[in-house]
């Protein structure tokens, strides 16, 4: 489940590239692979790097013209999937990690 009071982190068995503006993720462990385009990878660079998921959010309203609630499930379900398939995983806020890239 992913709660917005908590942050994502990029697991060191997942390999990230970018490539013209969109991101690859693969998981080295599973070998699935995901592609995002522009928007999505917006969402995922913003999700691993704020100090919550919430931040990232908020982050995402400044710079999209959407509704909120449809953005909070976009995001939900675009990190729910992810968290699903080994490329992210959620921690507490206030739990420190270092990064994978």
């Amino acid at each position: 489940m992913v709660a917005f009071s908590d942050r994502v982190v990029v697991p060191a068995h997942v390999l990230v590239r970018h490539l013209d503006g969109e991101t690859v993720l693969l998981n080295l462990d599973t070998e699935k692979y995901f592609g995002l385009d522009g928007t999505g990878t917006r969402m995922w660079e913003l999700a691993t790097h704020s100090s919550s998921i919430e931040t990232a959010f908020a982050t995402l309203t400044e710079e999209f013209e959407v509704v909120p609630d449809v953005l909070r499930t976009h995001l939900v379900e675009l990190l729910t999937q992810l968290v699903e398939n080994g490329l992210l995983k959620v921690v507490p806020a206030d739990v420190a990690s270092i990064p994978a890239i």
